[in-house]
């Protein structure tokens, strides 16, 4: 079967698959970019709570934090069913929403193959974020249990790396998983035109790097141990 996408299309796929997996690549795999990143300072800040929290016999307020990133982390994963609803909704009634793209100056109008293949990107996309954002629910989760399971012992600092190293995996899924939102919606623009899609993964890259590494929290964050 041949995909009906002009070579417009496919430099633009192209240009968006990779600024997506390169850029995740390069910040999550290679220590000497991620260690300057926003993300691995904060993974230094929960290693010093969980350290902090091993030395408190009440940890109410620790659980309570928790709580809050459980409760944005729930959040998002809801929102992202309900996104993958709309798509669906979009998918088996194509014709309204083609007919909303077509009345936008320089669109190009997809036909019926095309409307699926560019709407099952974004399913893809989404069912992924989903996932994402579960599993880090999940880890937030036994993160709590690992926090109330802490001994009041300062020479046990195993246990609060086990706490830290969970909730920083957590942390990691969450922020992979707000990366697929923001590829998403970059994903939308393809609907209008590829050359939509190729400038809004640009400018989505270059907005995920200046908030990793050049925003003004990463400067307040950033300690000399992690810069």
């Amino acid at each position: 079967m041949t995909l009906p996408l002009t070579v417009l299309d496919w430099i633009a796929l192209a240009v968006f698959i990779v600024c997506w997996v390169i850029y995740a690549l390069l910040v999550d795999r290679i220590p000497s970019i991620r260690r300057r990143s926003v993300i691995a300072a904060m993974d230094e800040h929960r290693r010093r709570w969980m350290r902090a929290a091993m030395m408190r016999d009440n940890r109410i307020a620790d659980i309570a934090a928790i709580g809050n990133l459980m409760s944005s982390t729930s959040f998002l994963a809801t929102t992202s069913i309900l996104v993958l609803g709309g798509l669906v909704a979009m998918l088996s009634a194509p014709d309204p929403a083609r007919h909303i793209v077509a009345v936008l100056p320089w669109s190009a109008v997809p036909d019926e193959v095309m409307w699926e293949i560019k709407i099952g990107l974004l399913l893809v996309i989404f069912v992924n974020t989903f996932f994402e954002f579960t599993w880090a629910l999940r880890q937030f989760n036994y993160t709590s249990t690992l926090v109330m399971g802490m001994p009041l012992d300062p020479g046990a600092t195993h246990h609060a790396e086990m706490a830290a190293r969970v909730a920083n995996r957590g942390a990691r899924h969450f922020n992979t998983g707000l990366r697929s939102y923001y590829f998403g919606l970059a994903a939308l623009a393809w609907i209008v035109h590829p050359l939509a899609l190729i400038l809004a993964s640009l400018l989505v890259l270059r907005e995920l790097h200046r908030r990793e590494f050049r925003s003004a929290a990463r400067d307040a964050v950033a300690t000399r141990e992690v810069a």
